[in-house]
């Protein structure tokens, strides 16, 4: 071990916190012509298959599971600012404008 990372070991001051920021989407979406529920899936399959999978990301369909003439889904994301949040957020929901069939009734956001 060198001197200077043992010097810097040996240091005690207060360690630096760094508090995470976590910002809420929610999306209400109208679906037509789902006749069950693996149709509906179908159509959200894209949502969970891509953001599902980022790492600041977590994804979750939250209300209306049994409906298929509607869905609530959810994305909650984590970043070190509430900009990047922001910023994250608006960049996912017009993602899912594009890409989901199914039309957006309200939008929901909150940064925590």
């Amino acid at each position: 071990m060198s001197e200077a990372l043992r010097k810097l070991l040996n240091q005690s001051g207060p360690t630096p916190v760094i508090t995470p920021h976590v910002g809420v989407l929610t999306l209400h979406f109208q679906l037509y012509g789902c006749e069950d529920l693996k149709a509906k899936r179908k159509v959200f399959t894209a949502l969970k298959a891509v953001w599902g999978r980022e790492p600041d990301l977590a994804v979750a369909e939250t209300a209306d599971q049994d409906a298929l003439d509607c869905a609530t889904w959810t994305i909650a994301a984590l970043g070190s600012s509430t900009q990047q949040i922001t910023q994250r957020l608006d960049q996912i929901e017009k993602a899912i404008q594009e890409r989901i069939d199914a039309a957006i009734l309200d939008v929901h956001r909150e940064i925590l």
